[in-house]
């Protein structure tokens, strides 16, 4: 229902059946007459109606949008809502007039696409969308939909910006307050603004040179690699530039304007094309003074300009030209572009690599210590410039000069940056990742780089790992590698051969750890690569670590740097150092005095935050090669990756906040392909991921199911439920922001325990346990079939109370079970491991963050998700305890969720993250603390048929 100012507008919410709408709070119902269908046509009838201001109607219109439910009405204008959102947030807003002279914005201006868009949104438009009829006439007529289209898109521009920032753009205060404002004084000014923006025709600029010579004409021209003075002579040339029209509705009716003037050309662009044409002109003689001469020319069709005026245009007069929406056509025949590029390479002196591997081998090693060569190069078109050439034409300081046998207009001011770079040096480290992404970031653009010498077969080799001479299996490993395996090791052993770091990230299971250790039997047949390994893990991995080594390079010693005896004395140059993450940052320091061979960090999402001090502490500790493992490279987002990269090869990804500008935050908006793509092709050397699916990795391992289970609450968790739910949100909402988080992480907790069990929730200390839990009751059922054929289960909680509660509610039953927890010491797990594996306890209980990693269970056929893991990776790690390398039956994974509850839109978050693949996961849990109060309440709802 539009209204004047557009702000005015409102939105009726009605009932085709004529029943009354929901109550909007205080907003009391009107009535209001619509049109309806009819036996023979259609009717107006009186329906009772809520209406809303614009304002408060948009997040109402927003929800209706998706909301199957919705009538085509309401997703129609839901859609509209969606559209003027894009618009305003596009920055098309103009100040102005309303037509009583109140002061207004409106969306513009708009291009030919949106036009067009705008056109196919009200065809679109059901009639029930505007239903109210015209004022007048004796039958009742719907208005003209793009009519009242329009008018929305003006009201939800209107209504947005009004701030004290308006001033600013509008020049006025007017346009920052609600209340409607008259102002019929800036009338003329309205117009001048709408001019050049949405009217009927827009302008451009043809720039004409004359006077100009044939080089075919030239003695000059008979040396093309040279650039004389006499070939850059200018005399005699001039500059014009002439004023075209194009109409804004069909963009290929273009003229110049003094044909429009003379008449010629009048007919195709309307009566009022003149004045409209004199008011853009007027804005663009602001953006630009030199055509300020044309607003007083009886006919504004030329201007001659002077060649610092072309070159101005050729910089900033072309771009405020552009942002008043004037384009500059400059002659074909001329060559405009600069090309800055560079190459990176070793410098003269560069020794190469070591004897007998060739001339482009390169170094043995990257060190940190010595600079490649970065040397410019520019180009004109497809000629590169010598470094005389480029010092000459910089010093004719002239837009257009001549090059070799060619006209060229540069501006001569990029000339004079271009000429100020000169070679300088880069890291080996820098210089690779910008051969492999092709590119560097230069005083905030892009520079295009050439790899020269060794450098270039370096990134060929990086990039083409398969043509590379394979590594043959050490002869000391006790064990034959799987073809997958043997390529890890290839690519492993020519990572680490070249001092680079990598991380192997595998799907849990696939086997690592052996791949490992044939890496450092492999590297300790050479003299310049051998040394003592350090491999930092778990304290859980430990005894998995020293029993494959034991069993797969026997020989080999190891010992574990743990325990209040630990010691380095007498260490070998084949030997293997096992030590935890927490002993690592206890004895950093006799840790770095150990010139190691190689370090390895396992399950390297430990270091995962980088200013932690695990990370800090690892970072200490020099190797010949660092090798990171983990299943999970990303677990909530890209700064993950940049941590466990940087450890293995410092610098590969720059500093953190750049890396997080230049790609991460693009990467994970989705705003961004071709940087996922320069992303992609940085990390793809330093980084070999493969999965269990994919093809020829582990046909041998069996089948796996993963079934979600949907559980109804009790009476009295749905109780437990809404009350929380009723309580928390009326503190929430009176909370500051650092309390409101905190409360909105207990918030969650709470209601996560409710749907497991009221006694984990209301931490009863000798409960009552069956019958009062959905899960549980399911659980019961889940166990009882799989137990009934002889199988084995895992399963897995978030929180230890409620792993008690099973405890000993199984135990109640006559069901064996075992719990490991974050506080069983090693020797203990390591015993649970094996009666499990021995098939002396049936059902293992564990803790999902202490028992995520780590353990080979694969006597389970079954792992059940009691509760849900705020992150897919996790969960997926858990479940591979069972689903690994040695495991020979189907196993099914059962994940447990209360419907209707937060649970269950966690879970429908989860199925979105994974789909993502190796992307970006979200922030879990923390994310979920910005979120307002409203959507907060939609995320806690108890839906459903539950209450």
């Amino acid at each position: 229902m539009p209204g004047d100012p557009a702000r005015t507008g409102r939105i009726a919410f009605w009932r085709p059946d004529g029943e009354a709408p929901p109550s909007a709070g205080p907003v009391p119902t009107e009535d209001l007459t619509v049109v309806v269908p009819a036996d023979d046509g259609v009717e107006t009838v009186r329906v009772p109606a809520v209406v809303l201001p614009v304002g408060a109607a948009l997040p109402v219109l927003a929800r209706a949008r998706t909301d199957a439910e919705s009538h085509r009405a309401a997703r129609f204008w839901g859609a509209a809502a969606l559209h003027a959102l894009r618009l305003v947030a596009r920055g098309l807003l103009l100040p102005g007039l309303s037509p009583a002279d109140h002061d207004a914005w409106r969306v513009g201006p708009l291009d030919a696409a949106d036009v067009d868009a705008v056109r196919r949104l009200a065809a679109a438009m059901p009639p029930e969308a505007h239903a109210v009829p015209l004022d007048g006439g004796a039958a009742p007529r719907l208005p003209d939909p793009e009519q009242v289209l329009r008018a929305f898109l003006d009201a939800v521009a209107d209504t947005l910006p009004r701030s004290p920032a308006a001033r600013l753009v509008s020049g006025t205060a007017a346009f920052a307050v609600p209340e409607p404002q008259r102002l019929p004084g800036l009338r003329a000014w309205a117009a001048d603004v709408a001019a050049g923006h949405d009217a009927g025709v827009r302008l451009s600029l043809r720039i004409e040179v004359r006077g100009l010579t044939d080089p075919a004409d030239d003695v000059s021209a008979g040396a093309p690699d040279a650039l004389s003075d006499d070939a850059c002579d200018t005399a005699g040339v001039s500059f014009r530039a002439v004023l075209q029209m194009h109409g804004v509705s069909d963009p290929a009716l273009v003229a110049d304007a003094a044909d429009v003037w003379s008449g010629r050309a009048d007919a195709a662009f309307g009566p009022a094309a003149r004045v409209d044409a004199l008011l853009a002109l007027r804005r663009a003689a602001r953006a630009w003074a030199p055509l300020a001469p044309l607003l007083s020319a009886s006919v504004p069709d030329a201007v001659d300009l002077a060649e610092e005026e072309i070159a101005e245009l050729l910089g900033e007069g072309g771009r405020a030209l552009a942002g008043s929406g004037v384009d500059v056509h400059w002659p074909r025949e001329l060559v405009r572009e600069l090309t800055t590029r560079a190459e990176i390479g070793p410098r003269d002196d560069d020794r190469p690599g070591p004897a007998g591997a060739g001339p482009t081998a390169g170094p043995s090693s990257l060190s940190a210590d010595r600079l490649l060569a970065f040397d410019w190069f520019f180009a004109v078109g497809d000629r590169r410039l010598t470094r005389e050439e480029l010092d000459r034409l910089a010093e004719q300081n002239r837009p257009l000069v001549r090059l070799r046998d060619q006209w060229v207009l540069v501006d001569p001011r990029e000339l004079a940056r271009a000429r100020a770079r000169r070679s300088a040096g880069i890291t080996p480290v820098d210089a690779l990742g910008a051969a492999l992404t092709g590119s560097v970031d230069v005083d905030g653009g892009r520079v295009e780089v050439l790899p020269t010498g060794w450098l270039a077969a370096l990134r060929d080799r990086l990039a083409d790992p398969e043509a590379q001479e394979p590594v043959p299996q050490p002869a000391a490993l006790a064990a034959t590698l799987r073809d997958y395996q043997r390529r890890g090791l290839n690519w492993l052993a020519r990572m680490t051969s070249l001092g680079l770091g990598c991380c192997l990230a595998d799907d849990m299971g696939l086997g690592k750890t052996i791949t490992l250790i044939a890496l450092h039997l492999h590297r300790r047949t050479d003299p310049a690569s051998a040394g003592p390994t350090l491999v930092v893990c778990p304290t859980s991995l430990m005894g998995n670590w020293q029993r494959e080594i034991e069993r797969f390079a026997p020989g080999t010693p190891v010992r574990r740097f743990h325990g209040a005896r630990r010691s380095l004395d007498g260490l070998a140059d084949d030997e293997v150092v096992l030590t935890t993450y927490g002993t690592m940052r206890l004895d950093t320091a006799r840790l770095a005095g150990v010139p190691w061979g190689l370090v390895v960090a396992d399950e390297a999402q430990h270091v995962k935050n980088p200013y932690s001090s695990t990370a800090r502490q690892l970072r200490s500790i020099g190797a010949g090669a660092r090798v990171a493992l983990t299943g999970t490279p990303v677990e909530n987002n890209l700064s993950e990756l940049w941590a466990i990269l940087d450890w293995t090869t410092p610098g590969l990804l720059g500093r953190l906040g750049t890396f997080r500008t230049r790609y991460a935050d693009a990467v994970e908006g989705g705003q961004d392909p071709a940087a996922a793509e320069r992303l992609a092709r940085l990390v793809r050397p330093f980084l070999l991921r493969r999965r269990k699916s994919d093809p020829g990795i582990a046909p041998e391992l069996p089948p796996k199911t993963e079934t979600d289970h949907a559980v109804s609450l009790t009476q009295e968790q749905t109780a437990l439920y809404e009350a929380v739910v009723r309580e928390a949100l009326a503190e929430i909402s009176g909370a500051d922001s650092m309390a409101r988080r905190g409360m909105i992480v207990k918030l969650l907790t709470g209601l996560k325990q409710i749907c497991n069990h009221p006694a984990q929730f209301l931490k009863e200390e000798r409960p009552v346990v069956a019958g009062r839990s959905g899960k549980l009751e399911l659980l019961d059922e889940l166990l009882d079939t799989a137990l009934s054929e002889r199988a084995a289960v895992l399963v897995f909680t978030q929180y230890v109370g409620m792993a008690r509660l099973l405890e000993r509610h199984l135990a109640a039953r006559g069901v064996a079970t075992q719990f490991l927890h974050g506080g069983t010491p090693v020797a203990e797990r390591e015993a649970m491991v094996r009666r499990f594996q021995e098939g002396a306890v049936p059902v293992f209980l564990l803790s999902l963050k202490a028992a995520g990693t780590g353990l080979n269970l694969t006597r389970a056929e079954h792992v059940v998700h009691y509760d849900r893991w705020w992150n897919p990776a996790v969960e997926a790690q858990a479940t591979d305890r069972a689903y690994r390398i040695g495991q020979t039956r189907p196993v099914q994974v059962h994940r447990i969720v209360a419907e209707g509850t937060i649970e269950d839109r966690i879970a429908e978050l989860l199925v979105r993250k994974r789909e993502l693949a190796d992307a970006v996961l979200g922030s879990g849990e923390t994310a979920l603390t910005e979120l307002t109060d409203a959507e907060l309440a939609d995320l806690v709802e108890l839906r459903g048929d539950l209450r």
